[in-house]
């Protein structure tokens, strides 16, 4: 199955590296104009060009440095986005950080910014581009979140909580605009390739071969999985061939998650 994007819009937050960057590229291959959107604008423009060198048929690729931690930032996001695509068909919410420790350890301050970044970002955006998508008839959004989202573990709080909200937006919202053909969606991340686990293993002295080893241990498939695999889960969700799958929650963690 050729999954294609040909004269959509997509804008992917977190875009500058691991599967937001993953999920980028593959968007462009599949022919999709693209908004690019993180905080670090050096950074984010060399995703850019490693974008742009996979884009077919000339389709757009546009970098926007902003925050989505706050409303005005999540405002002038946006109107960026409007003004460089004339508008957005597929929203993905990626931006994110893993804020875990020992409940006692967090105060106000840090969950609020959890919520900000996890919850209110995706909230805003939505609210921004899913006006559009009900005129058009056609919408995506792709909510990325963790496993926790549905069996949180001992010290994962805030994380386990701002994502489990953010599953129950994915439902809300699917439920609301399933009537004008806009399909939300949530993807759940497990254990995926990506440069924090090379930074633990630097950190603990070892290999990450060590490191990898260990964890796929958990994981019933017996290793861990690509940025690429999912991306390829979340193409399918932004294009037509995925049109019958709204309102889900799918754990893209190789078997790991106890709950489906």
């Amino acid at each position: 199955m050729q999954l294609t994007l040909t004269q959509r819009r997509a804008l992917v937050t977190g875009a500058s590296q691991g599967l937001g960057l993953a999920m980028s590229l593959r968007f462009a291959e599949a022919g999709a104009d693209l908004a690019l959107v993180a905080r670090r604008a050096d950074v984010l423009e060399h995703a850019r060009e490693q974008v742009m060198a996979r884009a077919r048929g000339g389709a757009r690729v546009v970098a926007i440095a902003g925050d989505v931690s706050t409303a005005e930032g999540c405002a002038a996001i946006a109107a960026a986005a409007d003004e460089a695509l004339g508008g957005v068909d597929v929203l993905v919410n990626n931006a994110g950080s893993s804020c875990t420790g020992p409940f006692e350890s967090h105060d106000d301050e840090v969950w609020q910014q959890d919520i900000d970044l996890k919850l209110f970002a995706a909230v805003r955006l939505c609210r921004a581009f899913m006006p559009g998508m009900r005129e058009r008839r056609w919408g995506r959004v792709i909510n990325v979140l963790n496993t926790f989202a549905k069996a949180p573990a001992a010290g994962t709080a805030p994380t386990s909580v701002t994502r489990a909200a953010g599953m129950a937006l994915t439902k809300a919202l699917s439920a609301e605009y399933a009537q004008h053909n806009v399909l939300v969606n949530a993807l759940l991340v497990g254990l995926i390739e990506s440069d924090q686990w090379v930074r633990r293993a630097a950190r603990e002295g070892r290999s990450l071969e060590s490191l990898q080893t260990e964890l796929a241990r958990r994981i019933p498939l017996g290793r861990i999985g690509t940025a690429e695999e999912f991306a390829n889960m979340a193409c399918l969700l932004a294009s037509d061939q995925g049109g019958y799958i709204t309102g889900t929650a799918i754990n893209v963690d190789g078997g790991m998650c106890a709950v489906v």
